[in-house]
C-alpha cells in the first residue's frame, strides 16, 4: 500500500503581496487568498486526514476551506516555514540567495537543511499512520522543496531555493 499525498502551499497572505518574508510570523490570508482557499476547499474535499504547518496563515487556510466539513485535522509544528530569524517580517528581496542558507542556519533562524529533515520525520510518521489514505498536507514553500527533494527524485535543495516558485493547485505524491 501507499499514501497518496497532496501538497498545498497556504493562501496568498498580506505579506504575500507587499513581497515580505513572513518566516514563522503568523501572517492572515489577503482577500484573493480567502478566495482561493475556498477552491482548494472544492478541489481536495475528498481527503481522508488534513495536515497543516500551526503557523496561522496555514491553519487559517484549512479553516476556511473545509469549514463546516468532518474531516480530520491536525497542526503540525514540522511543518513551518524556514525561520528567517532576524529576517522574518523582513522584504523577500533581503533573503538574497537563499542557497547560502541550505547548510547554514539563517541568523538566529534555521536552515533548509533543517526544514529537509522535519519534513523527512513528519513523512515517516504519515507513512507508518496513513498507509493506504489519502492525505493533504497545507504549509510553505520550504516545505515544498523539501517534498521534491525527498520523494521527486531527488532534486537538489540547492537547484530548488533560488529558483522562482511556480504555483500550481497542488502537488500529488504517491510513497
Amino acid at each position: 500500500m501507499t499514501v497518496h499525498l497532496i501538497y498545498e502551499t497556504h493562501s496568498i497572505t498580506v505579506d504575500n503581496e507587499r513581497g515580505v518574508a513572513t518566516g514563522w510570523l503568523p501572517g492572515e490570508l489577503s482577500a484573493e487568498g480567502r478566495r482561493l482557499a475556498l477552491e482548494l476547499g472544492e478541489r481536495h474535499g475528498d481527503v481522508d486526514v488534513i495536515f497543516s504547518s500551526d503557523l496561522r496563515r496555514a491553519v487559517e487556510t484549512v479553516e476556511i476551506a473545509f469549514a463546516g466539513r468532518d474531516i480530520p485535522r491536525f497542526e503540525d509544528r514540522r511543518l513551518r516555514e524556514c525561520d528567517y530569524g532576524e529576517l522574518n517580517g523582513a522584504p523577500a528581496d533581503s533573503l538574497g540567495l537563499r542557497r547560502q542558507y541550505i547548510d547554514r542556519p539563517f541568523p538566529g533562524g534555521q536552515s533548509y537543511h533543517d526544514v529537509l529533515e522535519l519534513t523527512r520525520e513528519f513523512l515517516a510518521e504519515v507513512r507508518s499512520q496513513y498507509d493506504g489514505r489519502k492525505v493533504l498536507v497545507v504549509a510553505h514553500s520550504a516545505n515544498r522543496w523539501a517534498l521534491k527533494h525527498l520523494l521527486d527524485g531527488g532534486t537538489p535543495l540547492e537547484d530548488l531555493v533560488d529558483a522562482p516558485f511556480e504555483w500550481q493547485p497542488g502537488w500529488e505524491y504517491e510513497f
